[in-house]
């Protein structure tokens, strides 16, 4: 190996699978070797027989729907309002004066810390966990947003200018071709944070989804079912982030020029 050194596709997917057996051989031998007791971490076979009880006998399948549905309606909320405040921020210095102290603030907020708030305003219905995972992601997007906006080339927008375009056209022309391929990867990146809020969220007052069944599986110590849920989570996470990843590429083929 070697710094920055590139690595072909054969090359990538062989280290990562091969990570991932090597993490299931150290769990196999921590709870096969009795190492580790059952109670606490269930081994790797277990793991799959009470997932497919989950699956095949506890309806698993819409809980998992209902977790998704959640992230992305609340992700998607989010998106809609922090890109456009975050266009806006990054390319009129007036506007980010006017909001960037408030959303800096914010951003530091823990989404969790309003689930109280948001139970007494909202209930304990599907808005509140929307909510929570929109006030997660929002202010996030906006700020990240607005600074890849603020960064685009100088010499662009003074050509523009120079060629004779107006104030709209250099955000339709200049500002949004060049900052939307690094947007797109800030949505794919906010998306997995959207998962840790959507789990806390249905942790309290919630009768569905992946959090609920890690949560009715902690009271019973089935640590084999709050592991299947984990892994699931990732899973559904690992396939997004690809083929988030696939559409930007497509969507934006001069990032790769």
């Amino acid at each position: 190996m070697r710094p920055l050194e590139p690595t072909t596709s054969k090359q990538r997917v062989a280290y990562g699978l091969a990570f991932f057996v090597l993490f299931v051989a150290l769990w196999s031998w921590a709870t096969f070797g009795g190492h580790v007791s059952k109670t606490f971490l269930a081994n790797p076979l277990t793991m799959v027989q009470e997932g497919y009880e989950l699956i095949a006998k506890q309806g698993f399948l819409f809980d998992i729907g209902m977790t998704v549905w959640r992230v992305v309606g609340g992700f998607a909320l989010a998106a809609a309002i922090a890109v456009p405040l975050g266009v806006l921020m990054g390319a009129y210095k007036p506007v980010e004066a006017f909001l960037e102290p408030f959303v800096s603030f914010a951003r530091y907020l823990p989404a969790s810390a309003f689930i109280p708030l948001l139970i007494l305003w909202a209930g304990i219905g599907e808005l509140q966990k929307l909510l929570v995972i929109f006030i997660g992601a929002v202010f996030q997007i906006i700020l990240m947003v607005a600074v890849t906006v603020g960064a685009t080339r100088r010499d662009l927008v003074e050509a523009a200018y120079t060629l004779g375009a107006r104030d709209r056209g250099i955000i339709r022309r200049v500002l949004l071709p060049s900052a939307a391929p690094e947007i797109a990867e800030i949505l794919r990146l906010v998306l997995g944070w959207a998962w840790t809020y959507v789990i806390v969220a249905e942790l309290i007052g919630s009768s569905s989804g992946i959090g609920h069944m890690i949560t009715d599986s902690q009271a019973l110590l089935n640590t084999g079912q709050i592991i299947f849920g984990i892994i699931v989570i990732g899973l559904i996470g690992l396939i997004s982030d690809f083929l988030f990843k696939a559409f930007n590429a497509w969507l934006f083929p001069w990032k790769l020029a």
